[in-house]
């Protein structure tokens, strides 16, 4: 009897050894792209009268788009972040420096790769149009410009990825709404200039001039399209 149960509770103990279950394989990273791409960038605007009645300003158009390619480690703004003296400026003035300067210091400090820029737009039948460079080191994209006239309204996208299953997507278009840099307390189109100061953090406008019928109406979209190799 006693060797009986020798067997029996050895049998058991081996059971319980081969029924610990191995850990998991540790999850494979995403796969990306393996070479650099170009693409247009499109920024076209529907900020019009019709569409944002409330105050529409006479001589209203967009500063010039300034934006850049980088990495998960850089963004030109981001909302509850307060801006960095280049956005301020950008969304006050539409004065692309020193923000162009801010992207050129993130080029060198490895996390952007590229810096893309244009002129403004006036007429709304056109489009801003600029070029730029991606990589697998750097596959997203943010981009801004200067809501005009405003005290420190922009639009414009943050982080756009332009990689998708492992590869370069062809075509990716991006609603743009409007957004406070927090660097100006005016309420209005046209309010005098009324410095923040401490700065406060970037939102999304939210008041009646971008907000109809009790939804946020989006003022421009953003167009990349790929070039070919």
């Amino acid at each position: 009897m006693r060797a009986i149960t020798v067997l029996v509770l050895a049998a058991v103990a081996a059971c319980g050894k081969g029924s610990k279950s191995a850990a998991p394989p540790p999850a494979a990273p995403p796969a990306v792209p393996t070479s650099p791409a170009e693409y247009t960038v499109i920024i076209k605007s529907t900020w019009t009268k019709t569409s944002h009645p409330f105050e529409y300003p006479s001589g209203a158009h967009f500063s010039g788009m300034i934006g850049a390619s980088h990495n998960a480690k850089y963004s030109i703004f981001a909302i509850g972040r307060r801006p960095t003296p280049g956005l301020e400026r950008l969304s006050e003035e539409g004065k692309h420096s020193p923000l162009d300067t801010e992207i050129r210091t993130a080029i060198d400090q490895g996390n952007a790769l590229t810096l893309f820029e244009s002129g403004g737009l006036k007429n709304w039948k056109d489009s801003m149009v600029a070029t730029l460079r991606v990589d697998p080191a750097h596959p997203l994209v943010s981009v801004v410009n200067m809501i005009a006239p405003s005290p420190d309204w922009f639009t414009g996208a943050s982080g756009v990825t332009l990689a998708e299953n492992g590869a370069w997507i062809t075509r990716r278009t991006v609603t743009l709404y409007a957004y406070d840099s927090g660097g100006d307390d005016g309420t209005t189109y046209n309010a005098r200039d009324k410095d923040t100061n401490p700065k406060k953090p970037t939102t999304r406008a939210a008041n009646r001039h971008f907000v109809i019928n009790g939804r946020v109406k989006p003022v421009a979209t953003v167009t990349f399209v790929r070039k070919a190799s």
